[in-house]
């Protein structure tokens, strides 16, 4: 294990982005490049010391719901060159706040005889804050944790009240639904109110983010 990441570390500090090596047996950072270290202002016994605390002390917790499947699904793929590549959310401002990277990361070392996943090694570049990229980003991972969280409120709906979410978050009155649905104007407005009333949801902007990240528009 020592010689693999000796190898790494080696020429990591060549690289434009931070290498960090993580060791799965003791759920720790076993190595980070020069400019990772700077950035987070530590040093690798600091890192080394935090263990699993590692995570929750630089990450964004909301990210981890995405994050965590795909790196567990990467790890269980025989393919030696398997990867997996992440937007996150890591805490190296100043003032504390989250700076978006793009990571990937593949296994760097099994166990000969079980296949056991040893160390991850991942390279992770900070995407610079005014690219448009990083505004997109930011957009979708929060209309896929808005997803996950109210997913078991958007299943209570109907098929018939998803069309009628669509076009009421759209901008078309009761009237104009019935005519587009070819149902009464009354049936029309009682699905608009059971719909505010499954989903807790009084404003057009709320119910728009229903419709945004369930893909309704």
């Amino acid at each position: 294990m020592a010689a693999a990441v000796a190898e790494i570390a080696a020429s990591a500090d060549l690289y434009p982005g931070v290498i960090i090596i993580a060791n799965l047996l003791v759920d720790r950072v076993e190595y980070m490049s020069r400019r990772g270290l700077l950035e987070l202002r530590t040093t690798l016994p600091e890192l080394q010391a935090l263990g699993p605390r590692y995570w929750e002390t630089y990450f964004n917790p909301d990210d981890s719901a995405d994050l965590l499947p795909k790196v567990y699904a990467m790890i269980q793929n025989p393919d030696p060159w398997a990867v997996v590549s992440i937007f996150q959310q890591v805490r190296i401002a100043e003032d504390l706040s989250f700076v978006w990277h793009l990571s990937t990361t593949r296994v760097l070392l099994r166990d000969e005889d079980t296949g056991q996943p040893l160390l991850l090694v991942t390279s992770s570049v900070p995407i610079d804050p005014l690219h448009h990229v990083t505004h997109k980003v930011s957009r979708l991972l929060e209309e896929n944790n808005f997803l996950r969280l109210n997913a078991p409120r958007f299943a209570t709906l109907t098929g018939r009240e998803r069309e009628v979410l669509r076009l009421l978050v759209l901008g078309h009155s009761a009237p104009e639904i019935a005519a587009a649905l070819f149902i009464s104007p009354q049936t029309a407005e009682t699905h608009r109110r059971n719909i505010r009333q499954k989903l807790g949801a009084e404003s057009v902007f709320e119910l728009s983010q229903y419709a945004r990240a369930f893909d309704l528009i």
